[in-house]
């Protein structure tokens, strides 16, 4: 006798040509969207010094000692992915699905996860990069892009997106002018913030094996990526001052350089 849980079950179904029309019309609006965003933060980023110079109190000897050169490669490199979506997108259809207004299919969860995106990236580009300990801030953007988009959960986008949020408006708010980004209080506030929601995401990690790595790949990633760009490329980090960095570079200079200098 068949098992009526068995027969019940729904089968698995290969994706149709209006499931495909709409992914495609999905696709072209993101590329647009971050094709915008991507275009927004080059033009900031112009406000660092590339050639030499001093503006906005960065200054800038030699072009490749400029802090311009990591936000301007990050931000190119979103530029071409977005332009490849958006070719991917057009070719397939998905421009005309898009603008025809049919089969768009667009829903709470898609708008959440747009806006989620926007407001995570305005706070860290914004509010922490140029207050917060660049560790600390990569390390939760890090942790809220996979954990808040991971398995599409409008609650773990919105709770991440609040997360940096607070974080970025803290560090805007206590510190604003340039002559205060030196202070401490919202490299704790962040790392507090940080710490917080990696214990979130291991609560949340059973049966999980992506978010399990998570709290790994938040922690090692942005250590291994800032010291490389700092001691290896000679970079400008910001906020070399940072309450993590800080003490890495003081290591790095007085403990282990002159070991390999004996």
């Amino acid at each position: 006798m068949n098992d009526p849980a068995i027969e019940e079950s729904p089968l698995k179904t290969t994706p149709t040509d209006e499931d495909i029309a709409i992914l495609r019309a999905r696709d072209f609006w993101a590329s647009l969207l971050l094709i915008g965003l991507s275009v927004f933060f080059l033009w900031r980023t112009l406000d660092i010094p590339l050639f030499g110079g001093n503006r906005a109190g960065v200054s800038g000897a030699s072009w490749y000692n400029s802090a311009a050169i990591v936000p301007l490669g990050i931000f190119t490199a979103l530029q071409l992915l977005s332009l490849v979506l958006l070719r991917i997108a057009i070719k397939a259809g998905g421009a005309k699905t898009a603008l025809s207004a049919m089969g768009i299919g667009w829903d709470r969860t898609e708008a959440v996860r747009f806006t989620t995106i926007g407001i995570i990236l305005f706070f860290y580009i914004a509010g922490l990069v140029p207050r917060v300990d660049f560790i600390a801030s990569s390390g939760l953007l890090i942790t809220a892009l996979i954990f808040g988009f991971h398995g599409g959960r409008v609650a773990r986008m919105a709770l991440c997106a609040a997360v940096v949020a607070v974080c970025g408006v803290y560090a805007f708010v206590a510190h604003l002018s340039q002559a205060e980004w030196g202070a401490h209080d919202d490299d704790v506030v962040t790392l507090i913030a940080w710490a917080g929601l990696i214990l979130w995401v291991l609560i949340c990690a059973r049966g999980d094996r992506v978010l399990r790595v998570v709290p790994v790949i938040a922690v090692l990633t942005p250590v291994i990526l800032v010291c490389a760009m700092a001691f290896g490329f000679r970079q400008n980090v910001p906020n070399r001052g940072g309450v993590v960095f800080s003490q890495i570079e003081y290591h790095y200079y007085v403990t282990l350089r002159p070991i390999w200098r004996e």
